[in-house]
């Protein structure tokens, strides 16, 4: 099942749910990942390009570090298939203090509604 972005409602959903369902999901990482990415899915976070294979490399030591994640979504736009979103990451760490990362993504959906490219600035904050 593909997970749809049409509304600013779905780009919300989307930056709460999917962290939350690959991160801490019963299904794999890959499934999750593809439900909501078109297959030749690009990010580019602050300048460094990461395919699905290098995103899904980042999720696997996360299962394991990670205790929680919780998402604060400021602003969201959406025309046709670009969107927009400020946002705050926070993840609870198994040890150590939480971090705590402001983003500011711009993104284009591909035809099904799933994200085809991202492209993100970051801002870690001090916990």
């Amino acid at each position: 099942m593909v997970a749809a972005i049409v509304t600013e409602d779905d780009v919300v959903q989307y930056l709460n749910r999917y962290p939350q369902e690959v991160t801490f999901g019963d299904e794999p990482a890959e499934a999750v990942f593809d439900r909501y990415h078109a297959p030749e899915f690009e990010m580019v976070n602050d300048g460094v390009a990461l395919d699905r294979r290098r995103l899904l490399d980042h999720v696997r030591p996360a299962r394991k570090r990670v205790a929680g994640i919780e998402t604060e979504v400021h602003d969201v736009l959406i025309d046709g298939d670009r969107v927009a979103a400020r946002y705050r990451l926070i993840a609870r760490m198994v040890k150590g203090s939480p971090v705590v990362t402001d983003i500011y993504m711009f993104g284009r959906l591909a035809a099904d509604g799933r994200m085809l490219h991202a492209y993100q600035a970051t801002r870690i904050l001090p916990s």
